[in-house]
């Protein structure tokens, strides 16, 4: 019975193992296309501690909101090429941050009622490797973001 379960534990452990191989990480490829970008389009960003790159081109002079607040953004949604894959109208949709993606979450915190800028994702701070509708995963997602109220 001994070697059974020791048999078992072995096959179990691999069979895990196996698995986390086949996750892709894409953190560090990210990271790279992020990097490119800011150069490429001579953006002056500030990166967090969890890896989101932020442009504040105005900080706005309101309310500045919380992770938990209700906030109304108007914003463009598109890839490192260019594609656009969302966008609101100029009136913004309202949304708690608390149910959003973490890199929007932690992002429009940065700014304060009338601010706007640029949120790169990398992404696990999106869509994550498994992507959602249109987007692929393992994409960085780039938003040009107005906060036009924390409500």
């Amino acid at each position: 019975m001994r070697n059974i379960l020791i048999a078992f534990s072995i096959i179990l452990f691999t069979a895990c193992a196996n698995d986390d191989d086949t996750v892709p990480d894409y953190r560090v490829q990210n990271e790279e296309e992020i990097v490119a970008y800011i150069k490429a389009n001579n953006l002056n960003a500030e990166k967090s501690s969890s890896g989101l790159h932020y442009v504040i081109n105005n900080p706005g002079t309101g309310m500045q909101p919380t992770a938990a607040d209700n906030v109304t953004v108007a914003y463009k949604g598109y890839f490192t090429n260019g594609e656009v894959f969302d966008q609101s109208d100029s009136d913004g949709i309202s949304f708690g941050l608390s149910q959003v993606i973490a890199g929007w979450t932690e992002g429009i915190t940065y700014f304060k009622e009338g601010g706007s800028g640029i949120l790169l994702i990398p992404s696990h701070l999106g869509y994550g490797n498994a992507g959602r509708g249109s987007i692929p995963g393992g994409a960085v997602l780039i938003f040009d973001v107005e906060l036009k109220s924390v409500n």
